[in-house]
Formats: C-alpha cells, sequence, structure tokens
C-alpha cells in the first residue's frame, strides 16, 4: 500500500497529481494510497522515530511519508518498483541527502529480501554502531506477508515494524491459539515480537477505495524472546511444516514433515517428552508449546 502526501496530500490533490503525470493507480501493486492525514500521524507517533534510526520503507509511493519520516531520523531506504510511481517520488524528496532510493522489488523471492535492500540498509547502520533499524511503510498488501516475515528471520532485524496492512493479515499476526486465525505467522512473528494492532483503518481512508479494511499494527523484537531459539531457519521451517495441513494431528503432521528422518517410535517419545497428545492439532499448540516442540524434535535430529 502507498502513502498520502506530506503536502496537504488530499484526495483531489492526489487525483490531480496523477493526472497532471498521465499516471494511474495499479490497485494489482497495492497501490491504495493513504489520504486520511491522521492515521498517517499515528502511524508514524506509532514507530517512535529518534535521530539515530534507520527506516527501511516499501512502497515509497508518492514519497509522502518518506518525506515526513527523513527530517526526524539519520537515514532512509525506500523501495518503489513502479517506474511512474519512483519518478513522482522523485520529485516530492528532492533534496533530502538522507534518503536513498531504490527502484526495484524489495524481495528476490517468496523467501528472500532483495540483496540491494539489505547492502543500503547496512550501510547506514555501519556508518554508526549506535544506529537503529525499523521498518515504517503502508505495506503493499501483495507483499506485506514475506517482508514481515523475511525481515524477523535477519540476523539483524529492525527493533520495531510499524506498518499498514490488510486487516485479515492484521488478524492472523495477534491471533491467539484454538483460533481460526491462529497459523504458522502467528508463531512465527509471536515467538521473538511485541504485537499490537494499533487501529482499524476504513477502505474510505484511501485512494482508490480497496475492498477491505485495513489496520495498522506495530511489532516490537523482543531480544529475550529471540534468544529462546537457537536456531531461527530450523524454526522458521518447523512452524510452517506444522501447519501444512491444519486439520492433521501433530502426530500425522511431524511424520509428514521428517519422514525417513523421525519414526513412529520416535515421533511418540518426543510428544510424550514434551506433554502433547498426538491427537492435538498444530493450533491448539501456544508458541511457548511450539517452541519446545520444535527444539525436542531438532535436538532428536542432531541438530
Amino acid at each position: 500500500m502507498s502513502t498520502g502526501s506530506s503536502r496537504n496530500q488530499t484526495l483531489s490533490y492526489l487525483m490531480r497529481r496523477f493526472d497532471e503525470a498521465g499516471v494511474a493507480p495499479r490497485t494489482k501493486l497495492g497501490q491504495n494510497f493513504l489520504i486520511d492525514l491522521n492515521l498517517q500521524k499515528l502511524l508514524l507517533a506509532t514507530a517512535e522515530l529518534a535521530p539515530d534510526d534507520v527506516v527501511l520503507e516499501v512502497g515509497t509511493g508518492t514519497g509522502s511519508l518518506t518525506a515526513l519520516i527523513a527530517p526526524q531520523v539519520a537515514a532512509v531506504v525506500t523501495v518503489e518498483i513502479d517506474r511512474d510511481l519512483f519518478r513522482l517520488a522523485g520529485e516530492e524528496l528532492h533534496g533530502l541527502d538522507n534518503v536513498t532510493r531504490l527502484p526495484c522489488d524489495a524481495l528476490a523471492g517468496k523467501h528472500r529480501l532483495a540483496p540491494e535492500v539489505l547492502e543500503a540498509v547496512a550501510g547506514h547502520l555501519d556508518a554508526d554502531p549506535v544506529r537503529q533499524f525499523k521498518l515504517v511503510a503502508n505495506l503493499p498488501y501483495v507483499v506485506a506477508t514475506p517482508i514481515v516475515s523475511n525481515l524477523l528471520a535477519l540476523d539483524r532485524p529492525p527493533r520495531s515494524m510499524t506498518v499498514t496492512i490488510q486487516k485479515e493479515l492484521a488478524d492472523r499476526i495477534v491471533a491467539r491459539p484454538s483460533t481460526k486465525d491462529y497459523g504458522a505467522l502467528s508463531v512465527w512473528l509471536q515467538s521473538q515480537c511485541r504485537v499490537e494492532t494499533i487501529r482499524l483503518m476504513p477502505p474510505a481512508a484511501f485512494w482508490p477505495r480497496p475492498k477491505v479494511t485495513s489496520a495498522i499494527v506495530h511489532l516490537a523484537v523482543d531480544d529475550r524472546l529471540r534468544a529462546r531459539i537457537p536456531d531461527r531457519a530450523f524454526f522458521h521451517e518447523f512452524v510452517r511444516a506444522m501447519f501444512f495441513h491444519r486439520r492433521k494431528f501433530i502426530r500425522s503432521e511431524l511424520l509428514s514433515a521428517f519422514k525417513k528422518r523421525l519414526d513412529k517410535p520416535q515421533v511418540d517419545a518426543i510428544l510424550a517428552q514434551v506433554g502433547i497428545k498426538g491427537s492435538t492439532r498444530a493450533e491448539q499448540l501456544d508458541v511457548e508449546t511450539m517452541l519446545a516442540l520444535a527444539e525436542t524434535v531438532r535436538a532428536r535430529l542432531g541438530g
């Protein structure tokens, strides 16, 4: 999702700006521009920006949010895949020397961030050891899940992620066990972050209007939580595997995920050690139990 304007970018302003440039929003890229400036201010206030921050923004849009962030932080790396919007944002951001603009896809694949994005962020972070990495963005719906998920897989993740996303995704992020929205993403993010939905955002807050409600979500990375996970890559894959077939019992899911590596007696022993019944489903396990199960499996595999 793209942004509104730092210069009273109301609906009429945006429509005139696009008309003058001879372009139109590309909704298939998630280009729904935030026109409620109060919600934009709330997004920024929630991010709690500081002078030593290095901010990553995915979805520059017209550059309005970028222009509001830049004076408050050490550096901004902003990514825009749409060449027309990249050009428009250049006009808005001209003269902001601490802004690095990248005309590319922020993802190099479903499970990997683009190297040029990570290199740009790392370059700014390395300039001063006190700098902190944050994600602040009106995320395009189509990339919101892999962006947030892959950033958390990094050895050097953002200290916080403050984003606007589809309400459906927000519900999955904050979901509790034994609910329809609880899944692999819930476990992965809650295992390392304190998560909170800050505000719901109606379709009328954007132009063009999306067909769904959106939300501002804040994720604060907690080093104490991350320290409980000895092998994050293994845990990430493990959690996805446990929810691959949501209705399968956990015993069957383990046997399927680790066939040829764990036999039935070994799986039964693992479940008994953690105190889980074989007829339990993954969606019933809280984050702490899933962590314990993953680590027990990893130990049994010799990890």
